[in-house]
């Protein structure tokens, strides 16, 4: 019996210990496990914060409109350069073109000036050829990690472009951002203590060792690993328990207690790190709202429910009006303040039932479900108005700004969330053409129109790169003789299948779309070379404040010049006030550099808009054009004539010539002649006419149906 107890004790106590290393063991390799994919997760959310940075700063409309069209570098700098110094965002900032040559370079907030080799590796220019060659997935953008001559680093190179992923230029003349992220040791500590890694560290690649990852670069190699040190939780227990095994058999029951209670306080922390990790994914982290990815969600569960309740989704995308007004006025931390300012305000409306979004810039959305869901939006809309509307205290500044906002609703959930937001942000951009500072709800025909737009501007693009874009001249006639003295350019377009479309509809398209600079040039040189035949004849040509805002338009002014052959005097170059009062410093900057070359300058459709006496005497017009309102106003009599006699009296004080406009009677010329008008324009003198009718015209002294008047 004792040799069978010693059998039986000696077996169990042998299965025990057996057991109870099986059960160290399983335990370190859970550990070895869990630590494994939290180390892979660390290194996923780095590369993919890097990755939604870089998507920020590429598809960012001002960079674009800085590198492609007005060639700033040193607002570049600024906003790449000077972005990496101490920021958690990257560190190296790195602008090039496609050929790989340097723009700007900088890391830790200063230039590289040698060594810029050590940071476009191997795996940078793999990835710039894939984006070249257009192997990117959704966005011309890969991201990765490669070792710099600073450490191992996450990297991200994109495409720089418009928000809409518009490119507006090809081919050599684009430009591509590099931005990094080392994984320096702070980042390190950090990521050990979040993730409960003990001793997280970087190592050269090594075969045969555990407890580490390996970091591989978009090629494939290996750049790094991160080995972290094992906690061995298994040979820790055992060591605890060994001691007792031959107590009891309860101290087994203890063990696989406490096993029980570590391993459930591990998962809870993986899951609290999980979780943190998906909350901050979902937010904005400027305004603190849910950004994008998070609104998806949202609205997907607020359609799903809407189809089980019958319910209705509604949704309000907003646009701030004047936002990049005061970024630009006051920079870019007083617009930041304006967005958390913004964002506070919102969440007060909307309440807590809402899902209250920022999109990105300054674009809000807001959706929310019920059954009386348009009512409720309208009144939302009308709040949000009226708050947006009032002067916002920001430090020790006053912003003045408004928004414009499009409506959008699923009936019962019919129509998915990314609908909606496209329905929305459709509506927005119809209440901001309509003027801003409006709300404007979806309708199915706004999707027609827009195809329309877009196939009008494709025609347009069309037209202006085959030079199908005709030049019409209207008379411009001496008011006391009716002799005439210069025509006004006009542009015309017959488009393909469809017939003459009028100017008021494919110009908005041109200045939309940035054809403008391309047709205004158009207009201007044909204009030009037909002057030549007319050499006792001057020339006006309408300009858009799109052309005007053109840093290198005065240049491109000056070149056509030259290369026609005209003389810079008999040129008159006609805009309206709408850009004087946006941006008053630098119109007369432009203005300055336009007279350098010889150009005259008139201030068109005076008395149509606020018809400022301060801007005529501020900037100098060489002429003043009477708006055809006050022509047509004038036959009416009484005060109208009044008004016109004192606005032409005004222009004369200043010394400013003065030209009417949309005179179609005699009576009307008669009206403008006695008034002081030295020149006249309009159909009683001619419509606009082709070149060749404007040779006949010509050689009439004076006009020969008009000579009665004269």
């Amino acid at each position: 019996m004792l040799l069978i107890f010693a059998a039986v004790v000696i077996a169990v106590t042998g299965m025990v210990f057996t057991a109870l290393d099986r059960v160290g063991q399983y335990a370190n390799h859970l550990d070895e496990e869990r630590s494994r994919e939290a180390v892979s997760g660390a290194v996923r959310t780095f590369e993919d914060q890097l990755a939604a940075t870089l998507h920020d700063y590429a598809a960012w409309d001002d960079a674009a409109e800085r590198l492609y069209r007005q060639k700033d570098i040193d607002w570049v700098v600024r906003n790449f350069g000077n972005m990496t110094r101490k920021s958690e965002l990257f560190d190296v900032a790195i602008i090039m073109d496609p050929s790989g040559r340097i723009i700007t370079a900088h890391a830790e907030g200063e230039p590289i000036s040698s060594g810029v080799e050590g940071y476009v590796t191997q795996d940078v220019w793999y990835l710039l050829n894939r984006i070249r060659n257009g192997e990117a997935d959704f966005y011309p953008e890969l991201s990765g990690f490669t070792q710099t001559g600073s450490g191992t680093a996450a990297f991200g190179v994109a495409l720089v472009r418009m928000r809409s992923e518009e490119r507006i230029v090809a081919g050599d003349e684009r430009r591509y951002v590099l931005l990094m992220r080392h994984l320096k040791e702070s980042t390190l500590q950090r990521l050990s203590s979040a993730y409960v890694l003990p001793g997280l560290r970087l190592e050269a690649p090594e075969e045969g060792k555990t407890h580490r990852l390996e970091i591989t670069s978009p090629t494939g190699r290996g750049v790094a690993e991160l080995a972290w040190m094992p906690r061995q939780p298994g040979d820790i227990s055992l060591a605890q328990v060994r001691p007792l095994v031959w107590c009891a058999v309860a101290m087994v029951a203890i063990y696989f207690l406490l096993l029980f209670v570590s391993g459930s306080q591990a998962l809870a922390r993986l899951a609290a790190d999980e979780a943190a990790a998906i909350r901050l994914s979902l937010t904005d982290r400027l305004s603190g709202l849910i950004n994008r990815a998070g609104l998806f969600l949202r609205l997907s569960d607020m359609v799903e429910t809407a189809r089980q309740s019958g319910e209705d989704v509604a949704l309000l995308y907003l646009d701030l009006d004047g936002f990049k007004e005061v970024n630009d006025a006051y920079g870019h931390a007083t617009g930041d303040q304006l967005i958390r300012s913004v964002s506070a305000g919102l969440s007060v409306l909307v309440g807590k039932e809402a899902a209250l979004a920022r999109l990105g810039g300054d674009e809000f959305a807001i959706g929310f479900i019920g059954r009386e869901a348009a009512d409720s939006a309208n009144i939302l809309a009308r709040r949000i108005q009226v708050f947006l509307g009032e002067p916002l205290s920001i430090g020790e500044r006053v912003a003045i700004i408004g928004c414009s906002i499009g409506i959008a609703f699923s009936e019962r959930g019919t129509a998915s969330g990314e609908e909606i937001l496209r329905r929305a942000d459709m509506a927005m951009y119809r209440a901001k053409e309509e003027g801003r500072g409006r709300c404007c709800v979806y309708d199915p025909a706004m999707d027609a129109e827009r195809e329309e737009r877009n196939q009008l501007e494709i025609d347009l693009r069309r037209a202006i790169e085959q030079n199908e874009i005709m030049v019409a001249f209207q008379p411009v006639v001496d008011a006391q003789h009716l002799k005439l003295r210069g025509v006004e350019a006009l542009a015309r377009w017959t488009r393909a299948g469809h017939g003459p479309v009028r100017p008021d509809i494919f110009i908005p398209v041109a200045e939309r779309s940035g054809l403008i600079d391309q047709l205004g040039l158009c207009v201007l040189r044909t204009a030009c070379e037909a002057l030549v035949r007319w050499p006792h004849l001057t020339l006006s040509v309408n300009i858009s404040p799109g052309q005007f805002r053109d840093p290198s338009f005065v240049g491109r002014v000056a070149d056509l010049l030259r290369d026609t052959g005209t003389e810079p005097s008999r040129v008159t170059l006609e805009m309206t006030e709408t850009y004087f009062i946006q941006n008053p410093a630098r119109a007369r900057e432009t203005l300055d550099r336009l007279k350098a070359i010889g150009v005259k300058i008139a201030l068109d459709d005076f008395g149509a808009g606020f018809s400022s006496v301060g801007y005529l005497r501020q900037f100098g017009f060489d002429r003043m054009k009477i708006d055809r309102s006050l022509v047509s106003a004038a036959d009416a009599g009484g005060r109208a004539v009044d008004m016109l006699q004192a606005t032409v009296a005004l222009a004369r004080s200043l010394d400013i010539p003065v030209t009417a406009e949309g005179i179609e009677s005699a009576d009307q010329a008669t009206a403008l002649r006695i008034a002081g008008c030295d020149q006249l324009q309009g159909y009683l003198f001619g419509k606009p006419m082709p070149a060749c009718e404007i040779d006949i015209l010509n050689g009439e002294e004076p006009l020969a149906r008009l000579s009665s008047m004269a």
